[in-house]
């Protein structure tokens, strides 16, 4: 079954939003390679050093930046003469084929990125306190509540007061119940409440909040393993998505929480958020690239609508668009 009619293609109104979310990370990136192909009538390996400079100054990371840079110089060297005129739609060519991009027929992530067969489908929301996790959790709450769906929220991020006071604003927002309980509770109990809660109203979705505590990597595995455990004593094949939301401000902490988070437990996708206030969201690329785990939300703005779906080919369309 597809995923709801309100994230289908995207609004003129999406498209201008991520073009101005992903504007400084697009200057970032040209102003850098601008200056290094200024007075060039070829591309030499100064060019690729400067190209190379400037997508590692973007966060696309080192690994993902030499794959790149190496289809370049091959590039290069089976044309012979390039210009660097023709170095933009080059460079996009090869990131569209790092992303996987079929640009004849693009088998866009927008038509299945939830599964809702499986009912209530529950969510498992991961990632440390500060990345926008919560507002991420109470954005796609308000999304599927107005397309229709009925969603229950669980706060099991006990060990913060706020993060259980912030997910109760949003619940109100969203006009979506939510299942809590005090402060320093049991995160699986909570988990158990709320899939019970949520089977009893007939739910659509379910969206867990959990503590992101990175600093000890055993308790956090134990934790979440403990909450999967508890949940599938009511909904078997419980969490359907365990999803890692990163703050793409962050840059190169951000693959950092990536590793740490997928070796803690099983991530299936990825919201990368604050994409607008930063130059460095060549990290979406080198996420996408690096973990091989898809990136099903992007954060652009403040805005509910400015949590958008990730869609591959808009995204590389929009860091090219002149």
């Amino acid at each position: 079954m597809a995923f709801f009619g309100l994230f289908g293609k995207k609004s003129k109104e999406e498209k201008e939003s991520l073009d101005n979310g992903l504007q400084k990370t697009k200057m970032g990136i040209f102003e850098k390679i601008s200056r290094a192909i200024v007075g060039k009538s070829t591309v030499d390996d100064d060019v690729l050093d400067g190209i190379e400079e400037a997508l590692i100054a973007s966060d696309i990371g080192v690994d993902t930046t030499l794959k790149i840079i190496e289809s370049l110089q091959e590039r290069v060297a089976r044309d012979k003469f390039m210009n660097t005129e023709e170095l933009n739609n080059i460079l996009r060519e090869e990131i569209e084929k790092l992303l996987d991009i079929d640009t004849e027929n693009d088998s866009s992530q927008e038509e299945n990125v939830f599964d809702f067969s499986k009912k209530p489908y529950v969510v498992m929301v991961v990632g440390v306190n500060g990345v926008g996790k919560t507002t991420t959790i109470g954005k796609l709450a308000s999304r599927l509540k107005n397309s229709g769906k009925k969603v229950v929220l669980g706060a099991a991020d006990t060990f913060r007061a706020a993060a259980v006071d912030q997910l109760v604003i949003w619940s109100e927002r969203a006009g979506v119940p939510i299942v809590k309980q005090g402060m320093g509770a049991d995160p699986a109990s909570v988990a158990y409440d709320t899939l019970k809660s949520a089977v009893a109203q007939d739910a659509d979705v379910v969206l867990i909040d959990t503590a992101g505590r990175l600093h000890n990597k055993i308790n956090l595995m134990n934790e979440l393993t403990k909450i999967r455990n508890v949940m599938r004593k009511v909904v078997p094949d419980a969490p359907h998505e365990v999803l890692l939301v990163l703050d793409g401000s962050t840059g190169q902490n951000a693959y950092q929480q990536a590793k740490e988070f997928t070796k803690a437990t099983d991530v299936t996708a990825l919201a990368v958020t604050k994409l607008d206030g930063t130059a460095k969201g060549g990290v979406v690329i080198g996420i996408s690239d690096q973990f091989q785990i898809p990136v099903k939300f992007i954060g652009v703005g403040e805005k509910i609508e400015d949590l958008q779906i990730f869609n591959k080919k808009d995204f590389v369309a929009s860091l090219f668009k002149k």
